[in-house]
C-alpha cells in the first residue's frame, strides 16, 4: 500500500476527529441516515447561534430594495409587470459574504473545544471567512487552494480570494486543479490536529439558517408578508439548504426556494486543460449538479448539504448574462458586487416578470468584489485562453468558448432544470452499492425527505433500478 492508499484508508477516523462528529451514531438503515438527528446535535439552538454571530459582526445584514432593476425588468416584461426586487447585502459581515455565517459556527466551536487552529479545503469565499473568525477568536487557520492548473497559471478570481485569506491571517497552500486537493487537506488535518471547519458540516449549515430566518422576519415587519420566492446561488448546496432551513423555523413554508447557477456544461471541474476556460470559480453547474445527485461527495462523511430537500426549482444562466447583471448593478443602482450573488440576481430579473408587482423576491446574497473578481480582469483573462468576447444573444454562447454578453436586457433569459432528473439521479447513487436490491421502510421514508417525492413516485423509481422494499 502506498502512501496515498495508507492517508485514504485512515480518512474516517481523520474526519472523525477533526470535526468531532461520529457519523455513524446516525446510520439507521442500509441507505438511511438521521439527518435531523444530526441537526440537532450541533448543539446550538437557533438564538444561540444568532448570539454566536452576533458578538462577531456578523448578520442582520440590510435588505435592500433595487426599484431600478425592478422597473427595468417591468419595462421588458411582456406583461409590463415584475415582483420587486430585494438583495439581502451579505457583503457587509466582516469578511465580504454570506459565508461568515457559517464560519462563525463552525469556528466558534473549534474554540470551545479547544482545538488551536482550523482548516479548509476551498478556493471560494468560505477560506475568507474562516481565516477572519479565526482571527477573530485567536485560532490558526490554514486553508487549503485549489488555484493553478499545470503551468501554475491562475484564475484572477482564485488568486484574489487567496490574497485576502493571507491578508485575514490565513496560511494558504495552493495547489494546482486535480484530485491532490482531498489529499492535502487530509494530510493538513492529521499533521495538525486542527479542526476541519468543512463547508458541509451541520455547523456550517446551521450558521447560514439566520440568513433564511432573517429574510422572512424582515419583510414581514416591513411588509406585513413573506416572500413569495427566495433564490440562491446554488452550488454545493449548503446556501440553499441553511436559507430554505431558516425560512421554514421563521414559518415561511409557503416561501418557494430557487436555485441557480451559471452554466458551465461541457467543463471538467477537475481537468487541467479547462480550469482556465472558465470564468465563474463558483456557483456553477459543475458543483451545483455533482452535490445535487450525491451530497455526500464532501469532505465530511455526511453533508449537512442536501439540496433537493429544500429545492423547489432549478435555473440556469449564461457567464454573459451574469457579466451583464454585475455591470447593471452597478451601473443602475450604485452597487458594486461580486459575482456569486450576481449569479441570483440574473435569474431574478427573469423570474419577477413572472410575478405580479406587488410580490416580493429576495436575492438572499451579495459578495464583495474587488482586484480579481472584478469583470474586468476576468474578461480580459478569457480573452487571453482564447475565449470569444461577443455581445448579442446569450442563448449561442458555449463555455469554454465564448462569452457572450447581452445585447440588451430583454435577451436575458433563463433555462428550467429537471429536478426530477436529478432526483433520480439521486436515488440511482444511493442504491447503486446495494448487495441484494432491497431496502427497509425507513429506507423509503429517507429517500422521500431526500428527493420531496411521494413514496408512490419513488417506487416506481425503485422498481426501475429492481430495487424493493422488503
Amino acid at each position: 500500500m502506498n502512501k496515498y492508499e495508507k492517508l485514504m484508508s485512515r480518512k474516517n477516523e481523520i474526519m472523525i476527529k477533526s470535526v468531532g462528529i461520529d457519523f455513524s451514531k446516525y446510520e439507521i438503515g442500509k441507505i438511511a441516515f438521521d439527518y435531523e438527528g444530526m441537526m440537532r446535535d450541533i448543539g446550538y439552538s437557533l438564538g444561540e447561534v444568532m448570539k454566536i454571530q452576533s458578538r462577531v459582526g456578523v448578520g442582520n445584514t440590510p435588505l435592500l430594495e433595487l426599484k431600478n432593476i425592478t422597473n427595468l425588468a417591468r419595462k421588458v416584461s411582456k406583461t409590463g409587470k415584475a415582483a420587486r426586487i430585494f438583495i439581502k447585502d451579505e457583503s457587509c459581515n466582516p469578511s465580504g459574504s454570506f459565508k461568515d455565517r457559517r464560519a462563525s459556527v463552525s469556528v466558534y466551536d473549534a474554540k470551545i473545544r479547544g482545538y488551536k487552529g482550523v482548516v479548509s479545503a476551498t478556493s471560494g469565499n468560505y477560506g475568507a471567512a474562516v481565516a477572519s473568525q479565526a482571527s477573530m477568536q485567536g485560532l490558526k487557520s490554514i486553508i487549503v487552494q485549489e488555484c493553478y492548473d499545470s503551468k501554475k497559471v491562475g484564475q484572477p478570481e482564485i488568486i484574489e480570494k487567496g490574497r485576502k485569506c493571507d491578508c485575514l491571517g490565513a496560511e494558504v497552500i495552493q495547489l494546482t486543479a486535480g484530485p491532490e486537493l482531498f489529499y492535502t487537506f487530509l494530510e493538513v488535518l492529521e499533521e495538525t490536529g486542527f479542526y476541519n471547519a468543512s463547508l458541509y458540516s451541520s455547523y456550517g449549515v446551521a450558521g447560514i439558517e439566520t440568513l433564511g430566518y432573517e429574510i422572512a422576519t424582515e419583510c414581514r415587519e416591513r411588509f406585513g408578508k413573506d416572500p413569495v420566492a427566495v433564490i440562491s446561488t446554488h452550488a454545493g448546496g449548503g446556501n440553499v439548504t441553511g436559507t430554505a432551513r431558516g425560512l421554514i423555523k421563521a414559518g415561511a413554508v409557503d416561501t418557494k426556494v430557487i436555485g441557480a447557477s451559471v452554466d458551465l456544461e461541457g467543463l471538467h471541474m477537475a481537468s487541467d486543460t479547462d480550469f482556465n476556460r472558465k470564468s465563474f470559480t463558483t456557483g456553477h453547474t459543475g458543483f451545483g449538479i455533482p452535490f445535487m445527485v450525491w451530497p455526500d461527495r464532501s469532505d465530511v462523511p455526511r453533508s449537512a448539504a442536501r439540496p433537493l430537500r429544500y429545492l423547489d426549482r432549478y435555473v440556469t444562466l449564461s457567464q454573459g448574462e451574469v457579466f451583464y447583471v454585475t455591470e447593471l448593478l452597478s451601473k443602475i443602482e450604485g452597487l458594486e458586487r461580486g459575482p456569486a450573488g450576481n449569479t441570483s440576481l440574473a435569474a431574478a430579473f427573469v423570474i419577477a416578470q413572472e410575478m405580479e408587482d406587488d410580490d416580493i423576491l429576495v436575492v438572499q446574497e451579495t459578495e464583495y468584489t474587488g482586484a480579481g473578481k472584478h469583470i474586468l480582469p476576468q474578461l480580459t483573462f478569457a480573452k487571453e485562453n482564447g475565449i470569444d468576447i461577443i455581445i448579442g444573444d446569450p442563448k449561442e454562447e458555449i463555455p469554454g468558448k465564448n462569452i457572450i454578453l447581452p445585447e440588451n436586457p430583454s435577451k436575458i433569459s433563463i433555462s428550467e432544470k429537471d429536478l426530477n432528473r436529478y432526483r433520480k439521479s439521486l436515488i440511482k447513487n444511493s442504491v447503486k452499492n446495494l448487495q441484494d436490491k432491497t431496502i427497509a421502510m425507513i429506507d423509503l421514508d429517507f429517500l422521500c425527505e431526500e428527493t420531496k417525492l411521494s413514496k408512490l413516485d419513488l417506487l416506481d423509481i425503485l422498481k426501475e433500478f429492481k430495487v424493493y422494499v422488503k
